[in-house]
């Protein structure tokens, strides 16, 4: 019996028909449907459907599946990093253009599993029947015929409307989906758009595929955004667009780099990669980059092969940057580094390289995005720098002219956040001032805004927070109209963001939204390079002309010590230090230091003034009996128990076994 929806529809009908025949007489080859006007599915959903019945696959099956749970899900957007922090803001954009149109956006990854998606509230429900939500593996072997599914078989864009899906369960849906490839060409994942079959629009598909290629611009331009760009398209509007070939160059001139139009203009795939620019283009790349530096910026240029082509080259940030003025020597560079992150002036990616590989990877790829639209979010534990850390990131990239603007979201009232952050017009709410007040997200304009702990905003104002990032507008507290606002945006946290998520304290939407680069700063007692810090700390710290020093039992002290209060407890020391020395003193001795560095609760106990017996005897040993001698001073202080001699020495338990089996 035909559904009443369908007898009214002739598109459906005839699907409904093609479907009677493939099923009941077996035709569906691509000959077959050349033989049969009247069955006019497309290509892809033929030979989609073939597939399904050789892999025995019944149409009439529930094909429902359940969600593959949330440690599935998490380890897939673990593995999909990449995809979602390129893609998040795509999505949101998209879903903006179709609000209001019972729609759902969605990004699913290589396998077909669902990792995101945006929806009218009508139609996500519905949706959620088919299992259309995060979570739900839509491979075409366990769905049959869907655009999620049939795209990454095709590894093209695909449309599949009401009864072309090979399931008849999903035939309340409309699907256009398009592939996205990662800058080496590999399969990363789907963009798809669903909605009601009746809702079906024509250009769906395009917009879709238009996603696709937005995502992955923006993959590629983070993937070389420390090399040169060169943008080139057979027609001088062409450069700028989605369509313009792009090259990642090294400053020798070896092309690193090539998307997707890029390798289809030279008709190559993957041939690219590794050639001289010289090998595809007539003038010199030393020549080339002259040009492109001055006015006018686009240019023409010939290939090997006489074809002229409009080019425009794109500085990476790291050429941007200022070289250090000749005649400053490494110590004097130092030395304003650290007064400036003192005193928050203006200190850079570059001033904070000091050599833990692990701080280098976090700098490395916070370069990376310098310029971007992508949001950056600092995790670590409180003192390890995350504020100077964004202040850097802030200084090292285009809108270093522009304001710096933090808010520590855990230390202001939860009553006060809303006007602090959105700002508010004058007579607002009782107590406000007379001409009103602009907010934080105001004052970044042009600029960069800095969220400090945002683990600890409040629900509601995750919500207006999400709704800002979105529409890059602002309302403050009783204004009637938006204000547009341009800001970068970077944020930090303490907390483990995933954990607050499960715990409903933190939404999935705006992490999301503010996870487009993530990076952990480690904690002081991790790290390699404390040696480097404290010569730095005492260069900013001591007076100028005086050459401060540091006793090597001192040091050795400070490089066991596991500084539970990390970079802004060892600073405070540095400070005290110097400010402790005698005139006449330059180095740093034990006596300098804080007392309660060597309190009971700390490292054993000392007498005021004395240098501690670890210390004083430190001269000759080697640095495993020093540690060993530690260890066992904090077990004999808390009886043999572990737990509690790990706390007080800042390691884990697992830790503190492995050392003690070591001494045994």
């Amino acid at each position: 019996m035909i559904d009443q929806t369908i007898s009214h529809d002739p598109h459906a009908l005839r699907l409904f028909e093609a479907r009677r025949k493939f099923f009941d007489q077996g035709y569906g080859d691509e000959g077959d449907e050349r033989d049969h006007p009247d069955c006019k599915l497309p290509h892809a959903v033929l030979r989609s459907w073939q597939r399904c019945l050789e892999s025995g696959l019944d149409y009439r099956a529930d094909g429902r599946g359940d969600p593959e749970g949330r440690s599935e899900l998490a380890a897939a957007r673990e593995r999909s990093e990449r995809l979602l922090r390129n893609a998040s803001g795509v999505i949101e954009h998209v879903f903006d253009q179709i609000r209001a149109s019972g729609s759902m956006v969605i990004l699913a990854d290589d396998h077909g599993m669902i990792l995101h998606s945006l929806g009218d509230p009508e139609f996500f429900t519905r949706a959620q029947r088919v299992a259309l939500q995060p979570g739900s593996l839509w491979s075409e072997s366990m769905r049959g015929t869907n655009a999620i599914g049939t795209t990454l078989m095709e590894a093209g864009p695909v449309e599949v409307i009401g009864a072309e899906h090979f399931l008849d369960r999903n035939s309340i849906l409309t699907c256009s989906a398009a592939p996205v490839f990662d800058p080496e060409g590999k399969l990363l994942g789907v963009f798809d758009i669903s909605a009601d079959y009746r809702n079906n629009q024509r250009h769906t598909l395009g917009l879709a595929r238009l996603a696709a290629q937005l995502i992955e611009k923006h993959l590629f331009e983070v993937e070389f955004s420390t090399d040169i760009l060169v943008a080139f398209h057979l027609r001088p509007e062409g450069v700028g667009g989605l369509q313009e070939g792009v090259l990642a160059v090294s400053a020798e001139g070896r092309i690193l780099g090539a998307n997707l139009a890029a390798r289809a203009l030279f008709a190559e795939s993957n041939g690219l990669v590794g050639l001289d620019f010289n090998a595809l283009f007539k003038p010199s790349f030393g020549h080339f980059v002259d040009r492109g530096s001055r006015p006018p910026f686009l240019q023409t240029i010939e290939t090997r092969h006489g074809e002229r082509l409009y080019a425009r080259l794109r500085s990476a940030p790291s050429l941007r940057s200022n070289p250090p003025a000749r005649g400053t020597s490494s110590a004097a560079a130092d030395r304003m580094a650290f007064c400036d992150a003192r005193h928050e002036q203006r200190v850079t990616l570059k001033c904070l390289a000091t050599g833990d590989p692990s701080l280098q990877t976090a700098l490395d790829r916070a370069s990376r995005i310098m310029g971007k639209d992508i949001p950056l979010l600092i995790q670590g534990e409180s003192g390890v720098g995350k504020e100077l850390f964004a202040r850097a990131f802030h200084y090292s990239g285009p809108r270093q002219d522009g304001p710096f603007v933090a808010l520590n979201c855990a230390a202001i009232p939860e009553n006060l956040i809303e006007s602090e952050l959105f700002g508010y017009v004058g007579g607002a709410f009782t107590g406000a001032r007379r001409e009103g007040s602009i907010g934080k997200i105001q004052q970044a304009h042009g600029g960069t805004l800095f969220l400090d702990e945002i683990g600890d905003m409040p629900l509601n104002m995750q919500a207006r927070l999400l709704r800002v990032l979105q529409e890059r507008c602002v309302t403050p507290v009783g204004a009637q109209r938006q204000v547009p606002v341009d800001i970068s945006l970077v944020c930090a946290t303490h907390r483990v963001l995933r954990d607050a998520m499960r715990a409903g304290s933190f939404r999935e939407d705006l992490y999301y939204r503010i996870n487009g680069l993530t990076v952990t700063l480690p904690a002081l007692r991790e790290r390699s390079d404390i040696r480097s810090i404290v010569h730095k700390l005492i260069a900013a710290e001591a007076s100028d002309g005086v050459q401060v020093t540091i006793s090597e039992p001192v040091m050795d002290f400070f490089e066991r010590y596991p500084w539970p209060g990390n970079v802004r407890q060892l600073q405070n020391v540095i400070r005290l230090a110097v400010a402790l020395l005698d005139e006449g003193e330059t180095e740093i001795q034990s006596c300098h230091l804080p007392e309660d560095l060597f309190s009971a609760d700390q490292m054993g106990e000392t007498k005021s003034g004395q240098e501690p017996a670890f210390l004083v005897e430190a001269s000759g040993r080697s640095l495993d009996e020093i540690k060993c001698e530690a260890i066992a001073m904090v077990m004999n202080e808390f009886g043999g128990n572990v737990s509690a001699a790990a706390r007080r020495l800042g390691i884990s338990r697992n830790t503190l076994y492995r050392k003690i089996g070591r001494m045994n």
